[in-house]
């Protein structure tokens, strides 16, 4: 049995249709689906608890470790995926996650489609770079979709007390330990203004930066990603000379969102996201 774990804060624009794809084709007793609504203000807990054989626990207080840890706690089968409440993942790519663990690597995730229709301008020129690092290919995060094998999972113990939990995750597997199902595809929502963009880079430098500080003082156990500060113009616009335009933005954006990221310090558990990609009508996370 594959179990699953949703996090959810305010979630109720788009976990219905989450549910439904992951449910859509499966057999009894095949998936073991569980949805931590923590502090949620809206409808998420209804919205999830209408979905037949969905665990769903109703925590007061927010917080994405938290909600991941119950989720943990309640979910009794392996491999077990950790999945974002916009992404739309169906039961056949969860399967085809589930062959590749159960042959023996401890990590995989899907691959990855961003969704910048109808965005500005700079949005568009910084995923334009953004979207071809190898970090971003090779990694497990940027997709809302991060599959262990049960001796995957045994690598840690509880999830930190931090944002970063997809750089968390990454850390644990050598490059070699993480599957890509590319046959699949999460499609990612791009932040719809400008200004969305800069807050949410703000919200994942510090989680970024917070974490790598909790593995300097051992709080952290694994070796953290470091990052590549200059693979943008290595790896990305050096072998592509047209990209330049699109790169000035992109370190533009960049520089400002990591200023302002060590000016407010933010590296706490609480949730910090980009609203304006989940807007009710939109279709921010859809499976190709």
């Amino acid at each position: 049995m594959t179990s699953i774990v949703i996090a959810a804060h305010n979630e109720a624009a788009v976990i219905g249709r989450c549910l439904d794809a992951l449910l859509a084709d499966a057999r009894p007793g095949e998936l073991d689906v569980t949805v931590v609504a923590n502090g949620c203000t809206d409808d998420t807990v209804q919205v999830a608890g209408a979905r037949p054989g969905v665990r769903v626990l109703d925590l007061p207080t927010p917080g994405k470790s938290g909600a991941l840890n119950a989720g943990d706690d309640a979910a009794v089968g392996f491999p077990r995926i950790y999945l974002d409440a916009d992404i739309v993942l169906s039961t056949a790519a969860v399967r085809a996650l589930t062959e590749v663990l159960e042959s023996g690597t401890p990590s995989a995730t899907v691959g990855r489609e961003l969704d910048v229709t109808g965005r500005p301008l700079l949005v568009r020129a910084y995923f334009a770079v953004h979207g071809r690092l190898p970090v971003m290919r090779d990694g497990l995060f940027g997709r809302g979709v991060v599959a262990l094998s049960e001796e995957g999972r045994a690598r840690f113990g509880r999830f930190p007390e931090l944002v970063a939990d997809d750089l968390f995750l990454d850390s644990q597997f050598a490059a070699e330990e993480k599957a890509h199902v590319n046959a699949y595809a999460a499609k990612v929502a791009t932040p719809r203004r400008t200004g969305d963009l800069i807050r949410r880079l703000i919200r994942v430098r510090g989680g970024n930066a917070a974490m790598r500080a909790a593995a300097a003082r051992g709080e952290v156990t694994v070796p953290v990603r470091p990052a590549a500060r200059s693979s943008w113009l290595r790896d990305v616009v050096l072998p592509r000379p047209w990209l330049a335009p699109a790169a000035a933005c992109y370190v533009g954006i960049t520089v400002w969102a990591a200023l302002a990221a060590r000016r407010a310090g933010d590296g706490g558990a609480a949730w910090g996201r980009d609203e304006s990609s989940r807007i009710a009508d939109n279709e921010s996370a859809a499976q190709r």
